[in-house]
């Protein structure tokens, strides 16, 4: 439990600091997104003012042709509009216009009425299999270049037939879905944009459908193009910090009437989205609002991060002070450790230095054995045995060396089992990646491996066992968590049998491997040689 003291303390800590920062974090983006949903209504409200001031204007003209009984020339509905100067004060409304009711088969008195007005031919297109037919009578501002419009027949497109047919049935105001202001009226320039209906009544007007006590003449309307009505309303001083886009209906592509030019915040991204629903003459609709790049958080983001990270220093200032008694205490317990420890590897070392002196006879008399087999004179003998002689003596002048520094296993490989085996190793015995070892590693696998040859050379067949002997390395794992993979692979004619007692040399390899490295070792005594795996953590 001591030892776990500062852990606890510092985990405790930790977390009562995260809390709060995290309590701070959340109590920012909530004020944040009252403060964006306070600009968001503030940009609705300015969406909703000025199309009601754009359709107060459609009450007025209503108005207008209620006291006159329907009875409004052309140049009457012009100076009327040019009074209002439109193009000023109502920016974002195209215009405003009456169409005629008429059954199909009755055109020919709307286009005398309209040849009467306009003083030229304006025949009711296009052609229709509707029993209705509401073609434009009147417009303005009426453009000279746009004269076209006038007869187009409404009724016969079917988003501007649906809104119609609703405005026929009562005295509301009835908006459209989205349309192309001017498509297939021989305009040059078409706009996207909505249009709001409302039925005009006459008290001597032909009977037609939804007569009572007066008759339905005809529908004023209202063409309103989106980008400027909208663009109009967002643009009044103070700015808004927000990107607007407005659907007619459900959010679909194909419904998009508005969107700003200014882009969302992407660092925000869809956080501090605000929906709101609106109703325009009837017709639903769904505004979208984003935060813009403008937009300034109530408060600094960074107060949570810095609340955390003083709660971090503090949880471990807290454990650092438990850590230090803890280390006090364990100062005594390590020093008696080391004691031991030092007397255990002074006796390994008095014992391997006997055991190293007694293999390095062996070796030599074994090399000895080797040349001699095969020497045809004095001479022959000498020279090789010198030159096998001088091989060991650099081979441990290298491993030596390589000790107090970062070693290379494939290097530390061929020092070794040349130094035992007198002779260049041939291709293909050792194969594996790089692999670079500390020193206690280097030192511990350099007697292990030292260990291996030299009870090869005693036991194995000596007089070709270079040739048979395979040595191969993997790494798994990744970091901290390395392992050294190793499998050293004898093979032979004859069969190897596994000893009956334990000698020095197998103790040694057991001990460098278990306790020094802190790995495991498998021996497999095979009918056909033998197979050493070796597994050892590597420091990161």
């Amino acid at each position: 439990m001591k030892k776990l003291f500062p852990i606890v303390a510092f985990i405790a800590v930790a977390l009562i600091s995260m809390t709060m920062a995290g309590f701070a974090y959340f109590a920012t983006q909530e004020a944040a997104r009252i403060k964006f949903e306070g600009a968001a209504d503030d940009a609705l409200n300015r969406i909703e003012s000025r199309i009601d001031l754009h359709l107060s204007l459609l009450r007025s003209t209503q108005a207008l042709f209620d006291a006159r009984n329907g009875d409004i020339s052309q140049n009457e509905f012009k100076a009327f509009f040019k009074a209002l100067d439109v193009d000023n004060n109502f920016a974002g409304l195209r215009g405003i216009g009456f169409l005629r009711l008429v059954r199909t088969g009755d055109e020919a008195a709307v286009e005398r009425d309209t040849l009467h007005d306009f003083g030229a031919s304006h025949p009711v297109y296009p052609d229709t299999t509707q029993a209705w037919r509401t073609p434009i009578a009147l417009f303005e501002p009426l453009d000279p270049s746009n004269q076209t419009i006038i007869g187009y027949d409404m009724f016969s497109e079917p988003v501007r037939r649906a809104a119609i047919e609703k405005a026929m049935a009562d005295d509301q105001q009835h908006a459209s879905g989205l349309v192309q202001l001017g498509q297939g009226m021989g305009v040059a320039q078409t706009f996207t944009g909505f249009l709001v209906y409302v039925r005009l009544n006459v008290e001597t007007a032909p009977e037609v459908i939804n007569a009572s006590r007066s008759s339905t003449a005809g529908f004023l309307y209202a063409a309103f193009r989106a980008r400027d009505l909208f663009q109009i309303a967002l643009s009044r001083a103070p700015l808004l910090p927000v990107n607007t886009e407005i659907y007619d209906g459900a959010v679909n592509g194909d419904n998009l009437l508005f969107r700003s030019e200014t882009p969302p915040a992407s660092s925000l991204g869809d956080r501090l989205l605000v929906t709101r629903k609106m109703t325009v003459a009837g017709r639903p609709w769904t505004v979208l609002f984003r935060p813009t790049s403008a937009f300034s958080q109530p408060s600094s983001r960074a107060i949570p991060v810095m609340l955390g990270l003083f709660g971090l220093l503090l949880a471990g200032a807290i454990a650092l002070v438990a850590r230090y008694q803890e280390r006090a205490y364990d100062a005594v317990s390590a020093l008696h450790e080391t004691t031991e420890k030092s007397l255990l590897e002074k006796d390994l070392m008095l014992q391997e230095m006997k055991h190293r002196i007694k293999n390095s006879i062996t070796r030599v008399l074994a090399i000895a054995r080797q040349t001699a087999s095969r020497a045809t004179d004095v001479n022959e003998f000498s020279a090789s045995f010198s030159a096998r002689l001088q091989a060991m003596a650099a081979s441990q002048d290298m491993l030596t060396r390589s000790r107090w520094q970062k070693a290379d296993l494939a290097d530390l490989l061929r020092i070794e089992l040349g130094q035992v085996f007198g002779k260049e190793l041939p291709d293909g015995l050792l194969s594996g990646p790089e692999v670079l070892l500390d020193e206690t590693t280097t030192q511990a696998l350099g007697l292990t491996f030292h260990e291996l040859a030299t009870n090869a050379l005693k036991y194995g067949e000596a007089g070709n066992f270079v040739g048979a002997l395979k040595v191969n390395w993997s790494l798994e794992g990744r970091g901290r968590e390395r392992t050294l993979a190793l499998n050293w692979r004898e093979a032979g004619k004859k069969r190897v049998e596994a000893p009956s007692r334990t000698g020095f040399g197998t103790k040694l390899i057991d001990l460098n491997v278990t306790r020094e490295l802190r790995g495991t070792i498998r021996r497999d005594f095979q009918a056909d040689g033998l197979k050493v795996e070796i597994k050892i953590p590597l420091a990161g």
